[in-house]
């Protein structure tokens, strides 16, 4: 009967020792096998996430194709600029119907003209062109650009998109979670000099396994908000139930307008060729944005009958929440309706819309401009930097509690006798 008294009396102490309720128990629990589970993935996902943030800015300094220097002249017509683009994309079969062009960006005075086509080969591929001149300046394979291979890995995992984006989505939804229960951990029980020492500051001059909880704990509380909204901004891509249920409350209930691309009006005939209507298009929109020196303006090349030209228009270099989608009758000209949320200035939108439209640049930090790309560049850094740390601890406590584990002792009855052949 004694072993078993030591046994309830070890269970009690242990019980005394920890002090723990269950819900601090299941919050811990959950709070390490949830990070286990999910940490390489968001390793991954911060860490890619933390390097696209200065996408724009390093590209700027490393890609002088994409300026050209201003001149008092207007740009080449899309039909001009058109011309050359499948010359260059496709050589003696340019006039191959198979062989189409998407659309063309006009950028300001200094930014150079781009036209996208699929390449058999190389898949999506960018014609860099001088809006003045019409001179090739480069041939880019999105494919092959080194941020859009890290946008791959922030996206999918640089798996099949069917697969890589649920398995995304799903870390960072586990993440939030984390989050949560990382901020119940942190939570002294008491409120005293020496807790709040261990909970806002790092001790560096202590050994590695103090530096490193302390790197995870202290770290973890100050980076809580911006990586909640960081996480929460990349679920409305993640989880269309998500997008739906944000987009609600901020509206009071509304639901998100559906995305839809209007048709042209094929019972009309047309009076010009598509293209002529495109140029059109874009004598009319260049005279309607034309005291906005920095916007870019892209126009697509429709390809059905029933397509529309597209014409999208971003006000702003650096963020994209004030952008506008507009569509109009590729036969008529006449404006037509779609673009959901992005199918009305930003000025005349509503609060939910108005909110909706600008998660892209929240997640980056760019609706607070370079200080805020900042802020989410070290927040994604450290947020990466979490499962390692908290990795590290658990691994630490579990050798601790191995080289703390004794093994049991078989006693010998008194009585028994012990021949040699058990001795050895």
């Amino acid at each position: 009967m004694e072993p078993a008294k030591n046994c309830i009396t070890t269970a009690s102490t242990w019980k005394k020792k920890k002090g723990k309720s269950w819900f601090r128990r299941i919050n811990d629990w959950l709070h390490l096998w949830l990070g286990l589970v999910s940490g390489i993935i968001i390793v991954i996902v911060s860490v890619t996430g933390c390097i696209y943030v200065f996408e724009k800015e390093i590209t700027a300094a490393t890609q002088p194709y994409q300026f050209v220097p201003p001149q008092k002249q207007p740009y080449l017509l899309p039909s001009q600029l058109k011309t050359i683009a499948l010359k260059t994309a496709f050589g003696d079969k340019a006039n191959d119907p198979d062989n189409k062009l998407y659309g063309i960006e006009y950028g300001d005075s200094g930014k150079a003209a781009i036209v996208a086509y699929i390449d058999k080969e190389n898949g999506y591929t960018m014609i860099y062109l001088n809006p003045y001149t019409g001179e090739v300046l480069k041939q880019k394979v999105l494919n092959q650009d080194f941020f859009r291979i890290i946008l791959m890995g922030h996206y999918y995992l640089w798996l099949p998109p069917a697969i890589g984006q649920p398995v995304v989505a799903w870390s960072i939804l586990i993440f939030v979670i984390i989050l949560i229960s990382g901020l119940v951990m942190w939570w002294p029980k008491r409120w005293n000099k020496a807790t709040k020492d261990a909970s806002f500051k790092i001790k560096w001059k202590a050994n590695f396994k103090r530096v490193n909880y302390d790197l995870h704990n202290v770290l973890g509380f100050y980076v809580l908000l911006l990586a909640l909204i960081i996480a929460l901004t990349g679920l409305v891509w993640g989880f269309e139930w998500f997008a739906n249920g944000t987009y609600r409350i901020t509206s009071g209930g509304k639901a998100l307008a559906a995305f839809e691309v209007p048709v042209s009006d094929t019972t009309i005939a047309a009076t010009a060729p598509p293209t002529d209507n495109v140029d059109r298009l874009w004598l009319q929109v260049q005279q309607e944005y034309k005291n906005e020196p920095q916007a870019s303006i892209q126009l697509g090349f429709p390809d059905k009958p029933a397509d529309p030209i597209e014409v999208y228009y971003n006000p702003e270099v650096g963020t994209y929440y004030k952008r506008e989608l507009r569509y109009f009758d590729r036969h008529t000209l006449k404006e037509l309706k779609g673009g959901g949320v992005y199918g009305q200035k930003y000025a005349t939108a509503s609060t939910a819309d108005k909110i909706y439209r600008m998660n892209y640049d929240i997640h980056v930090g760019a609706i607070l401009g370079l200080p805020g790309k900042i802020l989410a560049f070290f927040a994604s850094f450290i947020c990466g930097s979490l499962p390692i740390t908290g990795f590290y601890i658990w691994w630490g406590k579990k050798r601790k509690k191995k080289k703390k584990a004794v093994v049991p002792v078989r006693a010998v009855p008194v009585n028994t006798e012990v021949t040699p052949v058990q001795w050895h």
